[in-house]
């Protein structure tokens, strides 16, 4: 399947459910740990919590322009996409707007360069998969690293070199 067919799959899906906003996520992964974000404590939606990088789809933008645009946003990521094949997994829930949103979330692996966090973002640090009890994590985005985990087999205390 193309970018542009995945891309027009998901779209068709958010439609028939009554999507009204898109977003993009991505489970930044290296060596079986995960990307985890804290929003600034003085962010207007979600304030001091912890989360994937991710945001919104503008528009007319396919989600995985969207996805690279926020990577550059949110954590200074630039360069080519590459995004896990395997992967994309998706949750439902309103928006700080009052909107259905839907969230899309595909693993990208970590490409080695240093991280350069937004305005919007406090800290970050790099979880292990199994100990998501140790953070504040959503529970959709919680479900959404289990996921990814478990596509990896990284998950039942076990790391892989990914």
């Amino acid at each position: 399947m193309t970018d542009h067919d995945l891309d027009q799959r998901l779209r068709d899906d958010a439609d028939r459910d009554g999507i009204q906003k898109l977003v993009v996520g991505a489970v930044i992964h290296h060596q079986g740990l995960v990307l985890i974000l804290r929003r600034s404590a003085t962010d207007k939606f979600l304030p001091g919590i912890e989360k994937l990088p991710s945001g919104g789809v503008d528009d007319g933008e396919d989600l995985l322009t969207a996805l690279a645009r926020e990577l550059a946003e949110e954590i200074g990521r630039t360069g080519p996409l590459t995004v896990d094949p395997d992967f994309v997994a998706s949750f439902d829930y309103i928006s700080g707007s009052g909107r259905k949103a839907r969230q899309y979330t595909f693993a990208v692996p970590h490409d080695g360069r240093p991280l350069v966090l937004s305005e919007e973002h406090d800290s970050h640090r790099w979880l292990d998969p199994t100990h998501l009890a140790d953070s504040d994590l959503t529970e959709e985005t919680a479900q959404t690293i289990r996921d990814w985990a478990l596509i990896q087999g990284t998950m039942g205390g076990l790391i892989s070199g990914a």
